[in-house]
């Protein structure tokens, strides 16, 4: 699995992650010292921060604790539907040959 941020303004780092995300490892893992830290290095406090909706997203906790760290945070009830225009980041990562690292 990957993970990036990715806003109008381009992408972040490409985050690698431990198969079979929980929602313990997506909160303290993947947003705490992955994606807040790319985000902020961007816009600091001036974003609004959007996810789908897997398992580790929805959870309780991690929405709890989104609503504490973001400055603007859309809950998952006003999250639209999986349509490939809302999620940017539904494509393959390629190699530096350009050979894809994963099917597309």
């Amino acid at each position: 699995m990957v993970s990036v941020a990715v806003s109008s303004l381009g992408a972040k780092q490409v985050h690698f992650l431990e198969p079979g995300v929980n929602g313990d490892y997506y909160q303290n893992t993947v947003l705490l010292n992955m994606l807040l830290l790319d985000i902020r290095s961007v816009f600091g406090d001036y974003y609004v921060f959007q996810q789908d909706g897997a398992p580790a997203h929805r959870a309780r906790d991690t929405v709890t604790m989104l609503q504490r760290e973001m400055p603007e945070f859309i809950p998952p009830e006003m999250w639209p539907p999986n349509l490939p225009d809302l999620n940017p980041v539904d494509y393959s990562i390629c190699s530096r040959e350009g050979l894809p690292l994963t099917d597309p």
